[in-house]
């Protein structure tokens, strides 16, 4: 008993800050803690050690002072965030099936894709909907079929005046379809306030103003890009319908913002604490009463981030996203199916929705009351991404406004900078992507979904337009699955998957490390490494190269063996083979490398090395060379 008494009075020792760098400089074995910083794309410096020395002033509790907390005092407690899972249908009867069911296995939010077909008929939303609008709130975004929605839901609900029962939000935004389509409308934004003026008197509890972000995130754009951008589009919004005659605080009420989230778990945190944070100042300069001017926020996790090889690693990814948007405090959430990508099926769409239940019910996270709240990373971090975000946001107001600064490309530009550094990174292998730039599967079969013909949605609208250059739709792993498509390509001619020969110099533990390496860089691509037996003579390369004939060739070993054998190897098979082109893996010191070149090299394969660059032209090459042997 008495040396449990001792066990519980024990404490660890204090350590000072000095003295943890001092420890770790040691691990480092002499380079400066300051090497294990590392900068965002927002340009935010991240510390490798947060302590009370970055501590920030925050409120105590949530509900209060600049929301960052959330906006309800207990949080989830009171104010559980909504299961909100966008339903896909083949037919109005599909649809009224899967929103019943989905109700009975958790769903709490009315939420499914939007299409003519559905508002085609009379009849099909009330079919859909049955008395479901009086239980549950919307979570819809309408895009530009807003207007002939809230018109047969009115129809639906008249009869028994029934207007104040619904809530929720069935939104639009109209600037974010303007950055999608590449087009501004003048007519659709006019037509938008009528419809939204209207709404405002026929659905008192209704929400209709959506900021939708996730074109912008979908574009490549950076949280401090997202949360400036989310901030002009509000601001253009307000003073928009004040100039059409709405009330202030009537606008601030109908306004819901939609953030899709990304797999920087502590980095989406904050973006969503600094975007309460950003409003709550906007509020306050309008002179928005207090109720008003809460930010209602609703999630998704992102597609930008998701695959379509090796698809189940995608839930793992949106579990982390959908658990970043929970402690950052929202109150709807999709979780997207993992095989979104290519299939949709039953089961998909239950994990999906399933990931909600478990951080409810199991991850208890509706019982913690703004668990991020306190942590000096996370506090720092907030604060440092809404001063960035604030900046991007007066940029973008210097220039004009949300509109003026899509007109003139500036936006665009901006987006594509960041994006171009994050596909770099992924190109490069910098950044992983499970299954795709590392750990792919070459056995994986694979079904690519058919991309149905987009239509534009302002078709009839062609004389009111201003043109402007439409943010792409754009995923980080897209490079690489292109070319797992033409490596698929090539083995549909072929009858057997691209290779490369892996040269092996030397026993098995002097080849290995790189030789493993390379297989993992080939497979991202597609290709497969064609390996030889242990190489201890030209001779035995010679042969290797006879009975495995292939057009690219690459030497592994240590550097030992390469300069033991790797140069005459490589003069006798480029001499013998000088259509061949052969690689070697690592990179030699710098006053190596103009000999290696000059005996044949083309190319030497390495940690830094740009894997999509140097795969596509081993790629294309390849067909190029299939092209001339079928002409011949």
């Amino acid at each position: 008993m008495r040396s449990l008494n001792n066990l519980k009075n024990q404490s660890f020792p204090s350590i000072s800050e000095q003295a943890w760098t001092e420890k770790a400089e040691q691990s480092l074995k002499g380079k400066s803690v300051e090497s294990l910083q590392t900068t965002t794309y927002e340009n935010i410096i991240l510390k490798p050690l947060y302590t009370r020395q970055d501590e920030c002033q925050v409120p105590e509790y949530p509900g209060g002072s600049d929301f960052r907390r959330g906006i309800y005092p207990l949080g989830y407690l009171t104010n559980d965030w909504k299961v909100a899972q966008r339903l896909s249908f083949q037919s109005v009867e599909d649809l009224q099936a899967k929103l019943k069911q989905a109700f009975i296995k958790g769903q709490t939010a009315i939420s499914f894709y939007v299409s003519k077909s559905l508002l085609s008929g009379k009849q099909n939303l009330v079919k859909v909907l049955g008395d479901s609008y009086k239980r549950y709130p919307f979570s819809i975004d309408a895009k530009e079929l807003q207007s002939t929605f809230l018109s047969e839901l009115e129809g639906i609900v008249e009869q028994e005046d029934a207007g104040e029962k619904i809530s929720g939000y069935i939104g639009s935004d109209p600037v974010a379809i303007f950055a999608k389509e590449g087009a501004i409308s003048e007519a659709f934004l006019k037509d938008w306030d009528k419809n939204i003026s209207k709404s405002a008197v026929k659905f008192p509890n209704l929400r209709t103003i959506l900021i939708d972000t996730s074109a912008y995130h979908n574009g490549g754009a950076s949280a401090a890009q997202e949360l400036g951008i989310a901030i002009a589009e509000g601001i253009f919004y307000l003073e928009h319908l004040q100039d059409a005659g709405m009330d202030l605080d009537t606008i601030f009420t109908k306004m819901i913002f939609q953030f899709s989230i990304g797999s920087n778990f502590f980095m989406e945190i904050a973006k969503l604490r600094a975007a309460r944070v950003l409003w709550s100042r906007v509020s306050s300069v309008y002179g928005a009463n207090e109720d008003s001017s809460r930010m209602n926020i609703s999630v998704e996790t992102s597609t930008y981030t998701k695959t379509i090889h090796d698809p189940y690693v995608n839930l793992l990814r949106a579990g982390n996203e959908a658990f970043a948007a929970v402690v950052g405090g929202i109150q709807y959430l999709h979780v997207s199916p993992f095989d979104e990508l290519t299939c949709v099926t039953s089961i998909s769409d239950r994990i999906a929705r399933n990931t909600q239940l478990l951080l409810k019910e199991e991850a208890h996270l509706q019982k913690v009351i703004d668990p991020a709240g306190g942590s000096w990373y996370v506090e720092h971090l907030t604060n440092e991404l809404a001063e960035k975000a604030w900046g991007f946001f007066k940029h973008i107001d210097g220039h004009g406004g949300i509109l003026e600064v899509l007109k003139s490309k500036w936006l665009q530009q901006e987006i594509t900078a960041v994006s171009e550094k994050k596909i770099h990174d992924i190109q490069t292998r910098r950044k992983s992507i499970v299954g795709t730039n590392v750990y792919a599967n070459l056995d994986e079969v694979v079904t690519y979904k058919n991309l149905p013909e987009k239509n534009s949605y302002f078709a009839n609208d062609e004389n009111s337009l201003i043109n402007i250059e439409a943010i792409p739709n754009r995923r980080l792993a897209e490079p690489f699955e292109e070319l797992r498509k033409k490596s698929a390509n090539l083995e549909g001619k072929v009858g057997s998957k691209p290779t490369v020969g892996m040269i092996c110099l030397g026993g098995l533990k002097q080849h290995k490390a790189r030789l493993d390496f390379m297989k993992g860089f080939l497979a991202a691509g597609g290709l497969e490494a064609l390996i030889s037996n242990s190489v201890i003579t030209v001779e035995n390369a010679r042969q290797f190269v006879l009975e495995h004939p292939a057009s690219h060739y690459c030497l592994c070993g240590t550097n030992d063996q390469y300069e033991i054998i790797g140069h005459d190897i490589l003069k006798i098979l480029k001499t013998e083979y000088p259509e061949r082109s052969f690689y070697l893996a690592g990179l030699p010191e710098k006053e190596k490398q103009d000999l290696w070149m000059d005996e044949g090299i083309k190319q030497f394969i390495h940690m830094k090395s740009n894997c999509y660059e140097t795969l596509l032209s081993i790629l294309s090459e390849l067909e190029v060379g299939k092209v001339e042997e079928t002409k011949a």
